[in-house]
């Protein structure tokens, strides 16, 4: 089995400078959470974006999707801020024959006190069971990308209930 892995930047990579106070987009953790989780199965990481998600742009989502219409890889976890996830998975839905799952972490990857280690095994897990399409995997759940939502007072992720 093969997982191709998408960075796009977001809270997972970031990087808290001190004499700044503020954090910034750094590399990509995913060779570190997938190294120490002794992943045993084949993979590679594009880091093809580091932003923020606030800072994405249409013209990135649409490089996004067209690099993934393009790749032969028919699985993708993709790492990617929070804010607009469920606006970029809207984009990239469509696209025959993938299976693509969004993840990422309401605290970055490089504190002790993080959910990001937990949302990438989820993703891995999932991108291997799940149909064709495009998902999120966060806070313990996996869902359709169009039926779900960013709940920020609740600092979580839910489905969307009509």
């Amino acid at each position: 089995m093969y997982i191709r892995f998408i960075s796009t930047g977001g809270t997972i990579d970031k990087v808290y400078f001190d004499a700044l106070s503020q954090f910034e987009v750094g590399d990509s953790q995913l060779e570190y959470i997938l190294t120490e989780g002794l992943a045993a199965f084949d993979y590679d990481v594009v880091p093809l974006f580091r932003k923020d998600s606030l800072e994405l742009t249409d013209e990135d989502r649409q490089e996004l999707r067209d690099f993934i219409e393009a790749n032969d890889a028919s699985r993708f976890v993709i790492t990617h801020g929070t804010d607009t996830m469920v606006q970029t998975a809207a984009v990239i839905s469509g696209i025959a024959g993938k299976s693509i799952v969004l993840t990422g972490s309401l605290s970055p990857a490089r504190f002790k006190g993080t959910d990001a280690i937990f949302n990438v095994g989820l993703a891995v897990a999932a991108v291997q069971i799940v149909k064709p399409g495009v998902y999120i995997a966060m806070n313990g759940q996996v869902f359709a990308a169009d039926q779900v939502r960013k709940n920020r007072d609740e600092n979580r992720f839910e489905a969307i209930v009509e």
